[in-house]
């Protein structure tokens, strides 16, 4: 007996779904991850390997060069010597921010419930 195919509920199929759209912007390990620290503003390459234990250098820079030329991170080369580089939210990582924000408030409220230290869920 074969069950019976159910027509979607979901009036937006892929790839038109925005949901799709969103989630091309956010996706990729540690993508989240810098979003949430650049949340409190411009941040250079060593800080954001501080305030995100674990990433790996290599992997920092990826996923900053990928946020940037998806429009999510703007770079900017400050006039220092040596000359060095910082990173801040563009109007539409910014756009983004109230999506990380609930997901960290899940992450908070699973954290307490569940009294574990989840892994990555400070980020």
């Amino acid at each position: 007996m074969s069950l019976k195919m159910r027509k979607s509920k979901v009036n937006h199929p892929l790839p038109e779904c925005a949901v799709a759209a969103c989630m091309w912007l956010l996706g990729g390990v540690w993508t989240p991850n810098l979003l949430w620290s650049l949340s409190g503003g411009p941040r250079r390459f060593g800080e954001l390997r501080v305030d995100i234990p674990g990433i790996s250098a290599k992997m920092l820079s990826v996923r900053l060069k990928e946020m940037e030329e998806k429009g999510v991170v703007v770079r900017t080369v400050l006039a220092t010597s040596p000359p060095s580089a910082e990173y801040s939210l563009s109007e539409l990582g910014l756009e983004l921010l109230p999506a990380i924000e609930a997901i960290a408030k899940i992450g908070y409220r699973l954290r307490l419930e569940r009294g574990d230290g989840m892994v990555g869920a400070d980020r």
